[in-house]
């Protein structure tokens, strides 16, 4: 048998030539002949003369005698542009790597060339990047040798940037001037996967008709939109029985930027931590699975801390201030119960501020637990498709939605659609005008990429759905102050809980000897009782608020039975058992059913 014919590649036919103006740097993505025939394999290049010991000045010796030399140094690594980071100022330059899997971009901070700049080299080998182990220095030297006329700059928060950008990991939308820069070796949160139409088809479709499922992915829309429409950053809290969907809807909010698996954070993690992941979603969503797993002393300080948007500054070794990270987002959390049942397992009193940042959304007693329609599907076979269509198809919806937003740049028809919107959620105290803004946003960002043809769902159907959960949760808190309420709560519970133990008869003369730890007394009055309150028991009720503060919400709520003709004063004057008198609070619970605190 004949053997194969070996076909001769020709490579100085065709490899281009390359004629370098000696002593200097050369970089080739593909193989070059130089201008003495001999082949050069893509790379970063030192062209230079052969030194030999009798070698003296060659001022004004073009050299062409000479042996040529050219040190490979490493992979093709090209210096595109100086940059300068818009968080701190600092400088880096863009580098653009081509190895095997493809081109790569990295941005090197400068302050790696003040030390030996090991770390840097370690990432490049990381990335792909081959550097002559003789050559490290080397290689250093090229790279703080080039001065690119390009400038670019920088930020190492994702989300909205001072130029109009909106920034992404390794995608940068409406600036091409403007990269993001990790600031380390963190896993990159933002992937995207499949195609658009998919998962209109297999997710988006599905989640019509599913208040739950509109509303995680309304949170992740919304997030660009906060700054854009003046609304303060916040949450919602899927309340729910465990398996009842919580988690799916997390899922489909989280695919709204990014893969599921990487994107979804969790509840147990410190303070710290929580701040790190929320500024590294910033302008999206920061889901948060299972409220368990938050230690119940610093959960609402936590939800404070995320609504707010602003971390804990800290110092350095040198005692000097490091910048505080900062953020704007919504949280989309979740657990089977509440942020303050959660936050009573440690005995310490819910803040009424607290839950306003983190709004509780039934997801556990809908027509079908935490869903309202199975588009004909059984509840597993439900669950398992839209589980299995977000690992498929993922980080899609947000890009197109912002590169919509970007286009149309309309700031001020985009604050009148925010007004029309918001005028449907209908409030009666700036407490509940908060949580009606947080909802209204959602509901717009679903509307605008409905009109943007993002979203295969009915003109006005997302919004129908954002007023839905808005009004049970309306409903679930009643009107009024949410501190006011909190405070009536905490009175009732203490009453509950102590009224046949702390209080006695006002009229029985023994009562003195026979009640431990009194917190006052109660009188019979028209058929119902009435509770004596004295201060330092109803201060102790109403768990971390001042006494004129906890006056004030019972005055509010006509709680107060009895006073003295003093309008100054709210006590009751009382003669005790046993001699003596007393300024006491006199409490009618039937107001406090009415503020239905009991709910």
């Amino acid at each position: 048998m004949a053997k194969p014919e070996k076909k001769v590649i020709n490579l100085r036919a065709t490899a281009p030539a390359i004629s370098p103006d000696r002593p200097c740097w050369g970089v080739y993505e593909h193989w070059v002949v130089n201008e003495k025939g001999r082949k050069l394999k893509p790379g970063v290049y030192w062209h230079g003369y052969q030194r030999t010991a009798g070698d003296q000045d060659t001022d004004g010796d073009d050299g062409s005698d000479r042996p040529v030399v050219d040190e490979w140094i490493s992979s093709p690594v090209t210096v595109m542009a100086r940059t300068i980071s818009s968080d701190d100022g600092s400088e880096g330059r863009l580098l653009r790597m081509k190895v095997e899997a493809g081109h790569k971009d990295w941005i090197i901070p400068m302050e790696v060339f003040g030390g030996s700049g090991e770390d840097a080299r370690r990432q490049l080998f990381g990335m792909g990047v081959i550097i002559a182990l003789k050559k490290r220095t080397t290689f250093m030297e090229y790279l703080l040798d080039q001065t690119p006329a390009e400038v670019f700059a920088t930020t190492s928060r994702p989300g909205w940037h001072e130029s109009g950008a909106f920034v992404l990991p390794g995608r940068t939308i409406g600036n091409g001037n403007v990269r993001y820069q990790a600031s380390g070796r963190e896993q990159s949160l933002f992937k995207a996967k499949g195609s658009l139409l998919d998962w209109q088809q297999e997710i988006a479709a599905k989640c019509a008709g599913n208040p739950v499922l509109v509303l995680a992915i309304g949170c992740a829309l919304a997030g660009p939109l906060l700054s854009l429409v003046g609304v303060l950053g916040g949450g919602v809290h899927l309340v729910g029985d465990s398996s009842s969907g919580k988690s799916l809807a997390q899922l489909v909010g989280s695919s709204v930027w990014s893969d599921p698996g990487v994107f979804a954070a969790s509840w147990d993690m410190s303070k710290g931590g929580l701040e790190i992941e929320a500024s590294s979603r910033n302008d999206t969503i920061l889901p948060l699975d299972e409220i368990k797993r938050a230690d119940p002393k610093r959960v609402q300080e936590m939800a404070y801390s995320l609504a707010n948007g602003q971390g804990k500054g800290t110092m350095t070794r040198d005692r000097e201030a490091r910048g505080k990270l900062s953020w704007r987002l919504l949280t989309l959390s979740s657990g089977e119960r509440s942020l303050s049942e959660h936050a009573a397992i440690s005995g310490n009193a819910a803040h009424a501020g607290s839950e306003l940042r983190m709004v509780d959304v039934n997801a556990g007693t809908r027509t079908h637990r935490a869903f309202d329609e199975l588009h004909g599907l059984a509840g597993a076979d439900f669950h398992r498709s839209l589980t299995v269509a977000v690992t498929r198809n993922h980080g899609l919806l947000g890009p197109a939605f912002i590169e919509c937003l970007v286009a149309k740049q309309d700031p001020s028809g985009l604050l009148e659609d925010f007004a029309r919107v918001r005028e449907t959620f209908v409030e009666d105290n700036a407490q509940a005008g908060r949580v009606a803004d947080r909802f209204a946003v959602i509901a717009l960002a679903c509307e605008m990429a409905i009109a943007y043809g993002l979203l295969p769902w009915e003109e006005g159907s997302a919004l129908a759905d954002c007023q839905l959960l808005y009004g049970e949760w309306l409903n679930r808190v009643g009107s009024g102050n949410a501190e006011d309420r909190q405070i009536l709560s905490s009175i009732l519970d203490f009453i509950d809980r102590h009224g046949s133990s702390r209080f006695s008869d006002v009229s029985d003369d023994q009562a003195e000897t026979r009640v431990p730890n009194r917190a006052g007394y109660w009188e019979s009055l028209g058929g119902k009782r009435l509770y004596l309150f004295n201060k330092s028991a109803l201060i102790e009720a109403a768990r971390g608020y001042g006494l004129p503060r906890v006056v004030k919400a019972l005055d509010n709520a006509g709680a107060l039975a009895k006073r003295d003709t003093d309008k100054k004063r709210y006590t009751k004057k009382y003669r005790l058992p046993g001699g003596g008198s007393s300024g006491l609070y006199v409490i009618d619970t039937e107001p406090l059913d009415r503020e239905g605190v009991n709910q």
